[in-house]
């Protein structure tokens, strides 16, 4: 992890974590941001698989576009790789109003 902290443009204040009540980490999402595009990029998000289906990565989401829009972001972006075969993912980015932009960068959501 010290070398993503290391690299420009990494901020501490836009790396959002959640832990469980024993200290496990059990997820995770690294925002990106670009202070020319106003443009916040989230990756990776990954949720660890004994924690799915519990609404944490939703919250890790909103948690972070709010904090991505106080950065200045107003456009936020997630890559969804392989979304096709990725329907549980997908459906997450949607149901926090992410929407299909470009088959690089297929979800696109404007700050809230």
């Amino acid at each position: 992890m010290a070398g993503v902290q290391s690299m420009w443009p990494y901020r501490d204040d836009l790396h959002v974590l959640i832990e469980a009540p024993d200290g496990t980490l059990v997820a995770t999402a690294i925002i990106w941001f670009d202070p020319v595009s106003r443009t916040a990029e989230f990756e990776p998000v990954g949720t660890h698989r004994a924690y799915r289906r519990q609404g944490l990565a939703t919250a890790l989401l909103w948690h972070g576009m709010h904090r991505a829009r106080d950065a200045g972001a107003e456009t936020m972006l997630v890559a969804c790789v392989g979304a096709a075969g990725r329907p549980a993912a997908r459906e997450l980015y949607y149901g926090v109003g992410f929407e299909p932009f470009a088959r690089d960068v297929p979800h696109v959501k404007r700050a809230p």
